[in-house]
């Protein structure tokens, strides 16, 4: 059958369905002609329809929105940096920070220009995360080589939290490696635990660090979680290696111990430096004093708070009530009792060991150090593409040790 034929069956077919009222209608219109016709109740009927037609899209772009609004600004995992300071960044799946919260003291110091977190909401994750390790390592936490900074991300996602695990490392390293910072870089994914939520809560710290007590505890029950979790994720990581023996003093006291065998307790211009060697035999905390006169290391016992070596009762041994002159930027060299070189003529001894002279070198340092009870000046400089390091006896002019190596 043809196109055409089939046209028309369908047009018969048509008729014959569809009766012809045309001439029906015709006569009804003719009866009513000059008849105004009334339009007010269709007119009703379709506004009823229009105006229950509008109510429903606008209920289904509220619930839309609203779905859309709470899958933006859902928590979708949980991020922590710990060192000592511990800062919790709860952020979206689009990997914006919702909110940035320090856990503790330190952490508020540490985003003190950042409204203390408030400034990142809103920030892409990398870019807050940046800013945060970019502080840490200004305000001197990262800058020891045996300090650690952990990344915990928690999230429902494995894969997920796994790629931000590798995200995060890759940006932590950048920041590292551009500041020149020493620190290693711990990571771990967590899934969500009740217990461990409601122990960091209790105790001011993140999760991740709670997991990382936790991991102390189970090397050793007999320690406590409170204690544990004041340490620093450094001391925790080498607690941990160590096998946990035994609950160590803590970074405060053992600058404590060293003070109070130096005898300079009562001088407020001492600082401590403190870094932790719980991995090594014996375990203990290397303190290092700053001081008007000089720099002195101490090592103190990590379990008992012994101190193990440094020079005892500096004020005994070294006269500050006069400062040697000395090249600006330097610290004064020591005098009255200890007899000393000074640091022209340490810098004068090791040149010419070296074989150069003094416009060869730059990025000269010098500092008067303590070495098991001795003076020493530690005199490092670069020329060319070398680094050189000595060592020189304070009070003879000894070279103790020294060493050249290519500057990577």
């Amino acid at each position: 059958m043809t196109n055409e034929k089939m046209e028309q069956r369908l047009a018969s077919a048509l008729e014959k369905t569809a009766p012809d009222g045309m001439s029906g209608v015709l006569s009804r219109c003719e009866a009513r002609k000059g008849t105004v016709i009334s339009m007010t109740t269709k007119k009703t009927v379709n506004r009823k329809w229009t105006t229950l037609v509008a109510a429903c899209l606008a209920v289904m772009l509220l619930c839309g929105g609203g779905i859309f609004y709470q899958q933006a600004h859902a928590v979708a995992s949980v991020v922590s940096l710990d060192v000592n300071p511990s800062i919790e960044l709860k952020v979206s799946r689009s990997e914006k920070v919702l909110v940035c919260t320090p856990l503790n003291e330190d952490a508020k110091a540490i985003l003190a220009d950042m409204g203390d977190g408030a400034d990142l909401k809103g920030a892409k994750l990398d870019v807050a995360v940046n800013a945060i390790v970019g502080s840490l390592v200004r305000n001197g936490y990262l800058d020891s080589i045996s300090s650690a900074i952990m990344i915990s991300v928690e999230d429902k996602d494995t894969a997920r939290a796994e790629k931000l695990q590798r995200e995060l490392t890759s940006a932590v390293d950048g920041v590292l490696q551009t500041s020149e910072a020493k620190a290693a870089v711990l990571t771990q994914t967590l899934t969500q635990d009740a217990a461990r939520e409601q122990q960091a809560r209790e105790n001011n710290i993140s999760t991740g660090k709670a997991a990382l007590v936790n991991r102390v505890l189970a090397i050793n029950p007999a320690l406590k979680f409170d204690a544990l979790a004041k340490l620093s994720v450094e001391e925790l990581k080498d607690l941990a290696e160590a096998g946990a023996p035994a609950m160590p003093i803590g970074k405060d006291a053992a600058a404590c111990a060293a003070e109070q065998y130096a005898g300079t307790t009562a001088l407020d211009s001492v600082t401590a430096e403190v870094d932790s060697e719980l991995d090594e035999f014996p375990a203990h905390y290397e303190v290092e004093l700053h001081t008007a006169w000089g720099e002195f290391e101490y090592l103190v016992d990590a379990y008992t708070g012994k101190v193990l070596s440094g020079q005892k009762d500096l004020l005994a041994a070294v006269s500050i009530s006069s400062e040697t002159t000395k090249p600006s930027g330097q610290k004064p060299a020591p005098s009255g009792t200890v007899q000393d070189i000074g640091y022209t003529k340490a810098k004068s001894i090791a040149l010419n060991h070296a074989g150069l002279s003094e416009n060869q070198a730059y990025d000269m340092d010098i500092e008067l150090d303590d070495e098991d009870g001795t003076l020493v000046y530690e005199v490092e400089f670069k020329s060319g593409n070398m680094e050189y390091d000595y060592e020189i006896d304070a009070a003879s002019g000894t070279i103790l040790k020294h060493e050249a190596e290519l500057d990577d």
